[in-house]
């Protein structure tokens, strides 16, 4: 989408004179920032631009706000048919940041209340669900590696990343991860470890995989009881595999990799006794 053609149907119909003048005057300002986003993210220096409170010094951050609320997000504002196209941008409905909840509305990458120019711009809107949108609030990346991912800009599911341990406990539970592979930087593999801490995805694949658990007990002790723990191996590996192929780092394939993993699980520890 061009940030300039956004910005220009959002702004379409304000019937108040000056105020409108004044938004057509910012224009080229929205079209240049947003330029300016997408080198600086392409190459992680999003913490190097500055936070501003006035747009072209003419335009207040309250107003450019309004612009996206009113005036994009609202039902029936003239940006919405654009606010709706990026919502259903991600694929299956799933929310980028997390990889798991459904995604219900679009987070500003940079915050509009301290990047007010960008409040539109469609590089900074990213498809998301409500926790984790209100998981970033308004913090600031100060560094290269406090940014973090933007799923526009970041590809890393070359390689596996997302690990899990069985932790043997009654019920058992899983401890989620990241741990880099050889060919990531430390700025990437810094970033990517922000990205978890920040959005929670520790605590939240943990409960998921509780649940799987509870929901595949059953099955795991049929096949205990008639081919041992070498029969739930081979089970839950073809689970992994399978689950690969659909997400490398989903929190599934992940889980049955531990699962596989274990001998202390395989061989009856999945049990709730």
């Amino acid at each position: 989408m061009d940030a300039g053609e956004v910005f220009t149907t959002c702004i379409s119909r304000v019937r108040n004179v000056g105020l409108k003048a004044r938004l057509v005057g910012v224009k080229q300002v929205v079209v240049d920032a947003s330029a300016e986003f997408d080198e600086a993210a392409a190459h992680t220096r999003l913490h190097t631009l500055a936070p501003h409170d006035m747009v072209g010094n003419v335009v207040t951050q309250a107003e450019m706000e309004a612009v996206y609320t009113a005036r994009m997000a609202k039902k029936g504002a003239p940006g919405r048919d654009i606010y709706d196209t990026l919502l259903t941008s991600s694929p299956q409905g799933k929310c980028p940041l997390c990889g798991h909840r459904t995604v219900s509305t679009l987070d500003h990458h940079l915050p509009k209340v301290h990047y007010p120019v960008l409040a539109v711009a469609p590089l900074n809107l990213v498809p998301a669900c409500s926790d984790c949108n209100k998981s970033k609030l308004a913090g600031l990346p100060l560094t290269a590696e406090e940014e973090t991912l933007h799923p526009y800009f970041d590809d890393i599911d070359d390689e596996r990343w997302l690990v899990a341990e069985v932790i043997p406990s009654t019920p058992p539970a899983l401890q989620f991860s990241v741990v880099p592979p050889e060919a990531w930087d430390e700025m990437l593999s810094a970033r990517v470890k922000q990205h978890f801490r920040v959005f929670g995805l520790a605590s939240l694949y943990a409960s998921q995989a509780a649940d799987e658990l509870l929901n595949i007990r059953h099955q795991l002790r049929l096949l205990h009881d008639s081919g041992g723990a070498s029969l739930v191996e081979t089970e839950l590996r073809e689970r992994a595999v399978s689950s690969e192929m659909a997400r490398r780092n989903g929190w599934r394939t992940a889980t049955y990799y531990a699962f596989a993993g274990s001998q202390w699980f395989c061989d009856g520890g999945f049990g709730d006794e």
